[in-house]
């Protein structure tokens, strides 16, 4: 990250939490449960998929994890009953994994058995390395009863290839993405074509094998070789989907949804949007300048 992009983002923490609000409100859903179903409404009016995500993450007692599980039971019951074209992901930290892992576990194990009887989907998300390895442990101990449950892995991440050649003997559902946690030289990618290397690799590892991916990026030169493997190993329709994050380079979104490829959209929502829109302006601080031009536009309206 550039100086002038770190003294970017830094303003925007400075910045009133309402007017961050304001602006970062394209990549957020809204507050409650309906702002997510109204977003996700509109995204298949368009034929776009969803995947819901009530925000929050790292709770520290069983008490907020009860209430972020109950939350998600909400969602799952939402989307059966608005007919909704969207799975359900979540933070394995926000059922309770930084407080005891068999714990999360059957927090986890009742959403997945939940979205089975409904006929869904549950993503468990990766988060920082300090959880990489209880992760994905978490997903194995599902996976074994439940098959409608999926993982994450980042390729910024030095492990990454490693991890999916085992998953793969499971069958696994992924979803491939470059990853946004601050993490230590040691164990990630710095440079960024590296990183780009990494994904691809792991991708095609990942569909060699028939396994089921989201290719998550916003980046088009991932895109653009994600193409290319598609149609050099003639990979199905049905064995893939494109992710992005709502609100982000909608452009590349309409185009491959209009290339005839399915794309899923991440909807984020909930009374947590604070702490998720400033990780998502480090992670990419281009974001943030918009929100500092929309409000010098906005000032001279």
């Amino acid at each position: 990250m550039s100086i002038f992009n770190k003294l970017i983002v830094q303003i925007v923490q400075l910045m009133p939490k309402s007017v961050v609000g304001f602006f970062s409100k394209k990549y957020i859903a809204g507050e409650s449960l309906e702002h997510g179903i109204k977003t996700v409404q509109d995204l298949n009016s368009k034929g776009i998929y969803a995947t819901m995500d009530v925000l929050g993450e790292s709770v520290t007692n069983k008490e907020e994890a009860i209430a972020s599980k109950n939350a998600c039971l909400e969602v799952l019951n939402a989307i059966q009953k608005n007919k909704l074209l969207s799975n359900l992901s979540i933070k394995p930290t926000q059922m309770g994994l930084a407080i005891d892992e068999d714990y999360a576990y059957d927090q986890v194990l009742e959403l997945v058995k939940k979205a089975k009887e409904i006929n869904n989907f549950v993503r468990i998300d990766m988060e920082d390395s300090p959880y990489t390895d209880a992760t994905i442990n978490l997903y194995k101990r599902i996976y074994e009863n439940y098959k409608n449950v999926g993982v994450v892995v980042q390729s910024y991440l030095k492990r990454t290839y490693d991890d999916v050649v085992i998953l793969n003997k499971l069958g696994t559902n992924y979803r491939l993405c470059k990853g946004i946690y601050v993490e230590p030289y040691s164990i990630a990618y710095k440079d960024k074509q590296a990183v780009r290397d990494n994904f691809m690799k792991s991708l095609a590892e990942m569909v060699k094998n028939g396994n089921y991916v989201g290719i998550a990026t916003h980046d088009k030169y991932l895109i653009d070789e994600s193409y290319k493997l598609i149609r050099e190993m003639n990979i199905p329709k049905e064995k893939f989907e494109f992710q992005m994050l709502l609100g982000v380079r909608e452009d590349l979104r309409d185009k491959i949804n209009n290339d005839g490829y399915k794309v899923r959209v991440y909807v984020p929502f909930g009374s947590d949007w604070y702490a998720y829109s400033i990780r998502r302006l480090k992670e990419n601080p281009s974001m943030a300048g918009h929100i500092v031009k929309s409000i010098i536009s906005f000032g001279r309206l």
